[in-house]
């Protein structure tokens, strides 16, 4: 009994320090988000709260279908969509573009920290990205 309990405990604990991981980046792109915004007013506050919603939107795809999905499923055509928006190294490549290249919006950096943060978020409350039939990939 305590070998399995001591196998399963292995198991999770890689589990667990990446979703704690995720965590902290999530809370690391928040104060961020929250600080351009300060700084930069408005269009930034509206950009970071857009990203950090907009991931999730892409289940609109294909809204047509969702009735015959499964709960939290979203439609096969939409899979694409949703996964490429969740990936944390579209948003952080375009971020360090945006510290190296010479542009100079302070809005579109917000947007980038909630898009992060909440790619982040997602990953540290168990979602990932989905197989091509739409489910949470193991």
């Amino acid at each position: 009994m305590t070998a399995t309990a001591g196998t399963t405990t292995a198991r999770t604990t890689p589990a667990v320090l990446r979703r704690g991981a995720w965590l902290a980046s999530a809370l690391f792109w928040t104060a961020f988000a929250v600080v351009e915004s300060v700084n930069h007013g408005w269009p930034a506050v509206a950009l970071a709260l857009a990203f950090l919603v907009l991931p999730d939107l892409t289940f609109l795809v294909a809204a047509a279908d969702a009735p015959r999905m499964a709960k939290g499923q979203p439609a096969p055509r939409a899979v694409p969509c949703y996964n490429a928006m969740h990936r944390a190294l579209v948003p952080f490549a375009l971020a360090v573009a945006y510290t190296v290249l010479p542009v100079d919006w302070p809005p579109a950096f917000a947007a980038l920290c909630g898009w992060l943060a909440h790619i982040s978020y997602d990953r540290a409350f168990g979602y990932g990205l989905r197989t091509k039939e739409g489910f949470q990939r193991g």
